[in-house]
């Protein structure tokens, strides 16, 4: 069975939301970054990173046991620089990546993204009707390309179109929509 990284990328300022993401919290107040660390730990990923920028010092205090935190110094640079940060330390045979903004994520989407075996090889995105989303799972073959084509808050859809990516359709499970771009987000710890 492969070893997996599962990263939660949760540094950004949430210029949409208008609240640094990682502080947010759902209706019952379970952290956002708490419970997309949670589901990672829950799928089986050896160890989870949450990457943290904005608002880290208290964002940290969210994150839950068991769980490993990145400070990323130049998080403003956009999510391109939070994975890269995160690739870089990341460790195993795949990276598995998610972001804090979808805390509906159901479990039977990374079940059934990680359903097929996983090698250093792998490169695999959940898509929802067509459409790419997250998570993302990139095995350890590819983290060093991918970093170097990070830019901005491009992510790595190019260089995963590029080179062959398995689209994993979920569309059955979950929307895959991110909150920030509905209404309806919840509160913060601000």
């Amino acid at each position: 069975m492969a070893t997996l990284t599962g990263i939660v990328l949760a540094a950004g300022a949430g210029s949409r939301l208008g609240r640094p993401k990682a502080l947010m919290l759902t209706a019952d107040g379970e952290p956002w970054v708490a419970r997309a660390a949670r589901l990672l730990q829950a799928s089986g990923c050896a160890r989870v990173l949450v990457v943290l920028g904005a608002a880290a010092q208290q964002a940290t205090a969210l994150v839950p046991v068991g769980s490993e935190i990145l400070v990323v110094d130049n998080w403003a640079g956009g999510m391109g620089e939070s994975l890269r940060a995160a690739l870089a330390v990341a460790s195993g045979d795949a990276a598995l990546i998610t972001l804090v903004d979808l805390p509906d994520l159901p479990v039977d989407v990374i079940s059934r993204m990680l359903a097929e075996p996983t090698t250093p090889h792998t490169l695999r995105q959940a898509v929802f009707e067509g459409r790419p989303g997250h998570p993302v799972l990139i095995g350890r073959s590819h983290w060093a390309r991918v970093a170097s084509t990070l830019v901005g808050d491009r992510g790595a859809r190019e260089y995963l179109v590029a080179n062959g990516v398995v689209e994993v359709e979920c569309a059955d499970l979950f929307d895959g929509h991110d909150v920030d771009r509905l209404s309806g987000a919840t509160g913060s710890l601000d």
